[in-house]
């Protein structure tokens, strides 16, 4: 079962890399101090020696093994070979192309390479270049979503798709607690990938504010308004507030570009001005119009209730999970 661990971890929950720097060194230590597979966002931008200093932060902190998600929509080069150089367990790609080259080159230094997809199509691609695992996106999923497809009906096909190869098949998209886990557990996934869960949590790097609303509010919607300019053709699931709610239908040809500054963030190494409709997420050390910005979650938020450690979080999943299944299925043996 996916509590017994996957990839060298000690249970099968993953903390997604949340960005653009929400999943700091002290959400992913907590989550890894705990068992699980967590991971840092790398900068959308190439500066190798700010994530070899991220890398060492978060090692001051735990002895346990992590992660480094990377975007390959953006510059990553150079980030790519600190991570390898630092010998990170798990590389983390989304949103590009995750070759046979990359994963050769990540194996050759000792580092785990797990792509997330959102098409069986994409899903071949990462089996035939000989990945470790492969995170599945459902549509559900809160932030960026690459997928068209409910992870319902696309997590079976790529776990057939998988077949008895030694690649591990971990789930994304609209889970947030232990029924969530058993569910993708029941479709064959040996994992569960949670972002919008980990970002509700006392670690996370999001603005006060941000969290507040992701118990407050219970409903999402899949959009495109945020961040056109930035990154183009990249859908995402935000949270319905009224300032979406009066955006919407922003026509095709609008984007942030000719917007209004509504706010500033220091986001890793970088002082940024927010513009109205960007794809900038508040972080604790965001300022200005909060309600006006884009606020990233998966559809099942209306689940989270609280704030919580995210130890806690880890707890509850893996101690949910086994209970659940005792209690709900064992007759069925």
């Amino acid at each position: 079962m996916g509590w017994h661990g996957i990839l060298g971890f000690e249970y099968g929950i993953v903390q997604a890399p949340l960005g653009p720097d929400i999943s700091g060194p002290e959400l992913v230590a907590a989550v890894a101090n705990a068992g699980g597979l967590a991971f840092l966002r790398a900068p959308d931008w190439e500066s190798p020696d700010y994530l070899r200093e991220l890398i060492s932060k978060t090692r001051s902190l735990t002895d346990k093994p992590f992660g480094v998600g990377v975007v390959l929509a953006f510059p990553h080069e150079k980030n790519i070979n600190v991570i390898l150089e630092e010998k990170v367990a798990v590389l983390q790609v989304y949103w590009g192309d995750c070759s046979l080259e990359l994963v050769t080159k990540a194996h050759r230094s000792g580092v785990k390479i797990v792509p997330q997809v959102g098409s069986l199509e994409e899903a071949k691609k990462a089996i035939d270049a000989g990945v470790d695992a492969i995170i599945v996106q459902g549509r559900e999923a809160g932030g960026h979503v690459i997928s068209q497809d409910a992870l319902i009906s696309l997590l079976p096909k790529v776990v057939d798709l998988v077949g008895d190869r030694n690649i591990t098949v971990i789930a994304a998209g609209g889970i947030v607690d232990a029924r969530g886990y058993v569910a993708a557990l029941a479709l064959g996934a040996q994992g569960v990938c949670l972002g919008t869960r980990f970002l509700a949590t006392e670690e996370s790097n999001a603005h006060p504010a941000y969290k507040r609303k992701l118990v407050e509010y219970d409903r999402t919607e899949y959009t495109d308004i945020f961040g056109r300019a930035r990154w183009p053709g990249a859908p995402h699931r935000v949270l319905k507030t009224p300032f979406f709610s009066d955006w919407k239908s922003l026509p095709v040809h609008e984007t942030e570009a000719n917007q209004p500054v509504i706010g500033r963030t220091t986001i890793h190494d970088r002082e940024i001005e927010i513009r109205r409709l960007s794809g900038t997420v508040p972080n604790v050390t965001t300022t200005g119009d909060i309600e006006s910005m884009v606020l990233y979650a998966g559809q099942s938020v209306g689940l989270i209730k609280e704030i919580l450690p995210a130890a806690e979080v880890v707890k509850r999943l893996v101690e949910g999970a086994q209970l659940l299944i005792k209690q709900k299925f064992s007759y069925m043996l």
